[in-house]
């Protein structure tokens, strides 16, 4: 059982290459769409047809494990094939979707901040916090709503930017932990 589980780990730790290689392609994404010209419109754009295609491939993959709900799972593999498609020959549309979503999940998340924030005070020391953070997810979220693309579109190339270059450093990071277990379970 522990030889099994020794290879196993040993295999999983030999791929760390593999999260240096989406660490650096997140860290590239990054790097273009914070440059904040139109190429970062149609990048975020393209990158949110890249999610759609493989939420849907991840959809018609789930047909092989489900027993019940398949149509669910044909409809939703079908629509994110779709989404994708339609992110793919209009990324510069499907950027302004993005950026009109943005603001009603903001809304929907600070209203949740605030009202869990009010319930927990009772029993929660820090629950200002979570009301401070859900009216500035609030008031983030009338700004991703508002009718001036510039600002709006600086909000959403931000938030995309800094979330591809934190998932890349995660990532990068990720393989290097992964590289040092995998000499360690070499040695051992």
């Amino acid at each position: 059982m522990v030889t099994t589980r020794s290879r196993a780990a040993q295999a999983a730790t030999g791929l760390w290459w593999l999260f240096l290689v989406t660490g650096i392609l997140w860290m590239l994404i990054a790097l273009v769409v914070l440059r904040f010209n139109v190429t970062s419109i149609a990048a975020v754009g393209a990158l949110m047809g890249a999610v759609f295609l493989i939420a849907g491939v991840n959809e018609f993959m789930a047909l092989g494990t489900t027993e019940g709900w398949k149509w669910l799972h044909v409809l939703l593999g079908v629509l994110f094939v779709g989404g994708a498609i339609w992110a793919f020959v209009n990324p510069i549309g499907a950027f302004y979707e993005l950026a009109a979503l943005l603001g009603f999940l903001l809304l929907f998340k600070g209203v949740f901040d605030i009202s869990f924030a009010v319930v927990t005070k009772p029993v929660n020391e820090l629950w200002w916090l979570g009301l401070v953070v859900g009216i500035l997810e609030i008031l983030l979220a009338f700004w991703a709503s508002q009718q001036f693309f510039a600002p709006r579109a600086a909000l959403i190339l931000i938030w995309v930017g800094f979330f591809a270059m934190f998932r890349g450093i995660g990532e990068i990071v990720l393989a290097f932990h992964l590289r040092s277990a995998g000499k360690e379970l070499a040695a051992a």
